[in-house]
């Protein structure tokens, strides 16, 4: 293979650091605007550095919605809809792995199915299902519902497979080890890249979910933070620069999320040997 010389690869870097600004530029002018006030925003030129208004903004966005309640909501919603998908999910993926009974396959169709039918179609028949249940402006509607899903279900009945040797079961079994014991102690301890893979998309679908708590909170004070960012928005009178500061809060979680467990997580899938 002929080696590139230093144009190509002076090139090659300017292609990646243009990409690298333009998906940083977002984020740091969300911050930006979050220090400054309206009319300092839509002034020509925008700011371009950090300015002095991030605690009038601050105190705009906590008069105008309760914005730290809805920040515990969004919290709470999220790690509790995170640690009952990888319960349910891990178990019905240990489930179609290990186990034989009738109708697995057709079962199993029947869940990748439903990954085909568009989320819109499902919001008056969850609506339903959820007044019928009396858990309207509950936030059990957000966590319950989606516990089990066909993404989660697939991707541990996958990993399962390629990573528990089925002879370390059945070993398991004739140590007299019953099946959530297997469960606990064999094949979680070998999916935790997975899992780790599928916390952290639930966790930020969860974090960022619009539609769900559209549909079914009522009272402010239930709103989790996307829904509650989007009441500040109005025709003629949205403070943009509190928008800011609010939406830079929610960012933060996400951040710290992604720079604590992104190393463990790629070092966690090509490492895993069975001992």
């Amino acid at each position: 293979m002929k080696p590139r010389n230093g144009m190509e690869v002076w090139i090659a870097r300017g292609v990646v650091l243009a990409g690298l600004a333009l998906t940083l530029a977002p984020f740091y002018f969300m911050f930006v605007f979050a220090s400054h006030s309206r009319a300092e925003i839509f002034d020509l030129p925008p700011p371009l550095f950090f300015g002095s208004a991030l605690g009038e903004n601050l105190a705009i966005l906590t008069s105008r919605i309760p914005f730290w309640r809805n920040l515990a909501w969004s919290l709470y919603v999220a790690l509790a809809s995170t640690a009952l998908t990888l319960l349910f999910c891990s178990m019905a993926g240990f489930a179609f792995a290990a186990y034989r009974f009738r109708f697995k396959g057709a079962l199993f169709a029947l869940v990748m199915g439903t990954m085909l039918i568009p989320s819109f179609m499902n919001m008056i028949p969850s609506f339903m299902i959820m007044d019928a249940l009396g858990w309207i402006d509950q936030h059990r509607a957000l966590i319950i519902p989606g516990a089990a899903n066909a993404f989660g279900i697939f991707l541990m009945r996958q990993f399962i497979e390629a990573s528990v040797p089925v002879e370390l079961v059945e070993a398991a079994r004739l140590d007299g080890c019953g099946e959530w014991t297997i469960y606990r102690r064999v094949v979680l301890p070998l999916i935790q890249p997975a899992l780790g893979t599928l916390g952290l998309v639930t966790f930020i679908a969860s974090w960022n979910n619009f539609m769900g708590p559209l549909v079914v909170l009522r009272s402010a004070e239930q709103y989790t933070l996307p829904l509650a960012l989007r009441s500040l928005q109005s025709p003629v009178n949205t403070e943009w620069g509190a928008l800011m500061a609010g939406s830079a809060i929610a960012t933060l979680p996400l951040l710290i999320l992604y720079f604590i467990f992104s190393r463990q997580l790629i070092a966690g899938l090509t490492t895993g040997a069975v001992k």
